[in-house]
């Protein structure tokens, strides 16, 4: 239970997708413009970095392992995670058509989002087991969700200060980037051994 809540918290805080391995920064900038995106996109992300990580292990154990095709990984996974981005897709569209609409564009590119495909490379390369994957692609989700919901408030607030006009728009959230990932590098001796 101890190392489960160790790679949670580690996922979530010292090893963020986002601010401190710099993965998935397109739908960050791209959805972090107001709180409702932020908090639908980041449900959807949750959910594919959760199954994708349980889906790439169950296919890189018993079908790249077993026949010997591992050198397919890359692929294979993406195809695992295009086919749960469609599901989501098609959810959020049968059911939230207005989230569906606001996330726009950004909603298919989780498909090409490399924190997704990253949270699963990286679950096989430290060989955790099911369980572990999926609470490791859980907490990925999780600090991709802290990410885009503390970077969205930023923003927001950014919106109502007086900026000089040469740093208005992506200059000044790029600093603002920065300066959050900064804090998250905070975190990184909190694990020690």
């Amino acid at each position: 239970m101890r190392e489960m809540i160790i790679i949670i918290i580690s996922a979530i805080l010292v090893e963020n997708f986002v601010l401190t391995k710099f993965l998935g920064i397109c739908p960050f900038l791209g959805v972090s413009k107001n709180m409702s995106s932020a908090m639908g996109m980041s449900g959807a992300v949750v959910f594919v970095m959760t199954i994708a990580s349980g889906a790439t292990w169950v296919v890189n154990e018993f079908l790249l392992k077993r026949f010997g095709i591992g050198y397919l990984q890359t692929i294979a996974f993406i195809l695992v995670i295009a086919a749960l981005v469609q599901f989501v897709e098609i959810v959020l569209k049968k059911m939230f058509p207005p989230l569906y609409k606001s996330l726009g564009i950004y909603l298919p590119l989780i498909t090409t989002n490399c924190a997704v495909l990253g949270v699963s490379l990286l679950n096989i390369g430290r060989e955790y087991n099911f369980v572990q994957s999926l609470v490791y692609g859980c907490g990925a989700g999780l600090g991709f969700t802290l990410a885009l919901l503390l970077f969205s408030s930023i923003r927001e607030k950014l919106e109502m200060c007086d900026i000089p006009e040469a740093l208005k728009g992506l200059p000044i959230t790029l600093i603002a980037a920065a300066l959050v990932s900064l804090a998250f590098f905070g975190f990184q001796g909190l694990f020690t051994r």
